[in-house]
């Protein structure tokens, strides 16, 4: 049996904050010769007005670069500090009359004072850029301040670019819940009284779905335990419960609420040893003595606490194996991609915890349920038209198939249509149909953690069109593979090393384009262009650094309208600084 590790609580005294403000101009022509600034040449690059090498020391200096084919005219740079004991001693607005293409400014801000804490109410700059036809751009640095030495602790970015709106997340090991906006300030949360919020939701009601842990269940004792899901009003009261975990079953941490109001949870449940040889496993695959595969409910929330389980599906109800011809499942897996080899292991964990799936998410137009199976290193869709009796079998339903697999995709060779060189996905998590109105409409994004990638392990946030038609069949050549053959689009670091989440993590493409982040262990939220470009970022900063892991999180477009009256619920951000602050540089 695993343990768990105890969770202690940490208090942190915090000081407030408040704006120091200083009116000092300078007009920086491309001749001036103060020291604050040097332009030099470099070679010419396609892109625009870039911020870039911020560093500490005597100050705060950083790059201002053109990057584009064209002169930019009128830049003005406008610097606040915020904190009891700074000041700026260096001009704070400061205007360039025009960077030429492939020239770079080098800016110094001077500042004065004291000002410390980690990670509670740190002093803060704030560096805004503006010029004509030019999205604006904004830095929040965080730091220690010592005189005139300058430590950086974090950077927030906010530029125009990024989709406005609101970002709700739950750190895993705490029991808050927050609600922020794009410059950080946190304008709601939520206090649970317990731990490992693997996801959270906002209701289009205002209302707040929650996974937890209640308490350790020592029969299915993984990763990702759940065992409850809790409701809260905007006000935070406790509204609903449901607990679904005993000596036979767990929720997990996933959970897709449908458009009826009712919630579709992910669940282990427990198969003995016999029950496992009986379906045809391996029995030199089974060291535990059980295997704990998935399955899935859908509930009906009773109010004030449980629910009525109204449709279930099984994965153990759709095997395919081909290692005891004496079993009824036995059969020739290649010509069966809609069922799954009970066979296949994929990583260690998959000895005992089978499957792990770890989101759902469903298409209300085609009925149908997008799964990802961690240790199958696959996502698959389901139908969810079935009834409980026709989804525990192979016929039956909208597409006529019952509960088998209409698709599947990540791990060919589990199909035996490939080998693990054509195997795409890595222990990926959250998979999502990009929603109506965002550009990739119904295609699928996926967080794929890159665990046990072969040569090199980094993440990528992976965009894939399946193959499926206006009524929701998809295509399979006989013999071959579900394509695509490759994504469509995919994110990764300019280093790939840079950006690798083995566990955990999430993305959501927003309704300009850009996708949303979540580096899951490092706790970082970041938001990207289609051109890969960073353009918001914001770090969970709990100390210590265990507890700032983040499973997933949300952006709500401004108009939402489970967003209510945000002026009397506004937090300051200085209030919860010993809670969260923003972003690693």
């Amino acid at each position: 049996m695993f343990k768990k590790a105890s969770i202690f609580a940490i208090v942190l005294l915090f000081f407030g904050s408040s704006f120091v403000p200083l009116a000092t101009t300078v007009t920086l022509h491309k001749n001036n010769q103060d020291k604050m600034i040097e332009v030099f040449d470099s070679s010419k690059r396609s892109n625009v007005l870039k911020i870039k090498d911020i560093q500490d020391g005597f100050g705060i200096t950083f790059l201002l670069s053109n990057e584009g084919d064209t002169t930019i005219f009128n830049i003005t740079i406008n610097i606040d500090a915020f904190g009891n004991f700074i000041k700026i001693i260096s001009p704070n607005l400061i205007h360039i009359s025009e960077l030429k293409p492939g020239q770079f400014t080098k800016l110094r801000i001077k500042l004065l004072g004291i000002g410390f804490g980690e990670p509670v109410d740190y002093t803060r700059v704030k560096i805004k850029i503006t010029a004509p036809n030019i999205k604006s751009m904004e830095r929040i640095i965080l730091l220690n301040l010592i005189g005139r030495f300058v430590k950086i602790i974090t950077m927030f970015i906010n530029d125009e670019e990024s989709f406005e709106g609101y970002t709700l997340f739950s750190p895993l090991y705490y029991f808050n819940t927050y609600l922020i906006n794009n410059k950080g300030d946190i304008v709601n949360k939520w206090k649970s009284n317990y731990i490992q919020s693997l996801k959270c939701y906002l209701l289009e009601n205002g209302n707040l779905l929650r996974a937890c842990l209640p308490r350790i269940n020592p029969y299915i004792p993984c990763g990702g335990m759940g065992g409850r899901i809790e409701m809260f009003n905007w006000d935070g009261d406790l509204i609903w419960e449901f607990e679904y975990s005993n000596n036979q079953h767990c929720l997990n941490h996933g959970f897709e609420v449908l458009p009826n109001g009712n919630i579709l949870m992910i669940v282990w449940e427990i198969k003995t040893y016999s029950e496992a040889i009986g379906e045809g496993r391996n029995p030199f695959t089974i060291p535990g003595g059980v295997l704990w595969p998935s399955y899935i409910i859908e509930v009906e929330p009773t109010f004030p606490r449980g629910g009525n389980i109204v449709w279930e599906w099984h994965v153990w109800d759709h095997l395919i194996q081909d290692y005891d011809s004496r079993k009824n499942n036995y059969g020739n897996v290649k010509n069966h991609p809609e069922l799954i080899d009970i066979n296949y292991v994929g990583i260690p964990l998959g000895y005992i915890d089978w499957n792990h799936i770890n989101s759902l998410d469903y298409n209300e137009e085609l009925d149908q349920i997008l799964i990802s199976s961690n240790i199958q290193n696959e996502i698959w869709i389901i139908d969810h038209s079935t009834t409980t009796e026709e989804a525990a079998g192979h016929s039956g339903g909208r597409y006529g198939m019952g509960g088998d697999l209409l698709y599947r995709w990540g791990n060919p060779q589990i199909y035996r249509a490939g080998t693990s060189d054509d195997q795409m996905l890595f222990g990926q998590h959250d998979a999502q149909w990009i929603t109506q109105g965002c550009p990739g409409e119904g295609h699928i994004t996926i967080f794929n953690n890159g665990l046990l990638r072969p040569e090199l392990t980094y993440s990528s946030v992976d965009e894939i069109v399946p193959p499926v038609d206006e009524n929701g069949n998809y295509y399979l050549e006989p013999g071959s593979a579900y394509g695509p053959k490759e994504p469509i689009w995919s994110y990764t670091s300019e280093d790939l090393s840079d950006f690798y989440s083995p566990l955990m993590s999430g993305a959501q493409r927003l309704p300009n384009g850009n996708t949303l982040i979540c580096d899951g262990i490092k706790g970082v939220f970041f938001e990207v262009t289609t051109d890969k470009e960073i353009v918001w970022k914001y770090n969970c900063l709990l100390y210590p650094n265990f507890f700032k892991q983040v499973t997933k999180v949300n952006r709500y477009p401004l108009d939402y309208p489970g967003i209510r009256d945000i002026s009397k619920n506004k937090i300051n951000i200085d209030d919860e600084a010993k809670y969260l602050d923003v972003s690693d540089l």
